[in-house]
Order: structure tokens, then C-alpha cells, then sequence
């Protein structure tokens, strides 16, 4: 099993770019994808979600209008488009699975950060003029 996270790299602010989560060796059909992210001297902080059962997404309060969260099953890959980045968004970003059925349950658990069974390593984003 394994996630691998790409796409970040050094971008001006107002840029824009795509977070790719690339799953594989899943043999479960219910992965819930998150993606984190951890800035120098600050806690990792949920940044957005995604569930299996539904599609239901969710998206830290900073993020919402800016980034979209989209789900390809027949690729195995969660896509994080990131527009209109600003400087605060500079982080290490990385994406994890939960495998759980309900949308309840994987939203929870990705809240705690506790319980995911799989992480991807990080890409940088870095949003800089």
C-alpha cells in the first residue's frame, strides 16, 4: 500500500497550484482521503477531506473558496487545486487514508488525526514573491 503526494513547488501569491494524492495497493474499496499540511513551528493542521461512501468534502475555514478537493476512483488519485495562494499557505502538505466505511466516521477520525492507517510523505508548497 501507498500514497504518494507531488505537485507542490515555489509559486508567487495569487498563483495556483495541483496537489496530487496517488493511491495504490488498496485492497479495500472505502479509502477516505485527507490532506494535512505543517508549516515551520506550527502543528499539522487539517486542511481538507474527502470521503469514500459519498463524496463528502470538507475544508478548513482559511482554505474554503481557494482550494477544491476532487476524487478520481478510476485513477486512484485525490487532486487538491490550490488558487489564489497566499503566503500563510506555505507548508510542508501532505495526504493520508482512512479505511472506514461511513463518512461519519472518516470525517471524525480525520478531525483527531488519529486512527489513519495510511501517510503519504510531504511536498512543499511554498508561496513567495
Amino acid at each position: 500500500v501507498q500514497l504518494q503526494a507531488s505537485g507542490g513547488g515555489l509559486v508567487q501569491p495569487g498563483g495556483s497550484l495541483k496537489l496530487s494524492c496517488a493511491a495504490s495497493g488498496f485492497t479495500s474499496d472505502y479509502y477516505n482521503i485527507g490532506w494535512f499540511r505543517q508549516a515551520p513551528g506550527k502543528a499539522r493542521e487539517r486542511v481538507s477531506c474527502i470521503s469514500s461512501d459519498d463524496g463528502t468534502t470538507y475544508y478548513e475555514e482559511s482554505v474554503k473558496g481557494r482550494f477544491t478537493i476532487v476524487r478520481d476512483d478510476g485513477k486512484n488519485a485525490v487532486y487538491l487545486q490550490m488558487d489564489s495562494l497566499k503566503p500563510e499557505d506555505t507548508a510542508v502538505y501532505s495526504c493520508a487514508a482512512v479505511l472506514v466505511r461511513t463518512t461519519a466516521q472518516a470525517m471524525g477520525l480525520m478531525k483527531k488525526q488519529t486512527g489513519m492507517d495510511y501517510w503519504g510523505k510531504g511536498t512543499q508548497v511554498t508561496v513567495s514573491s
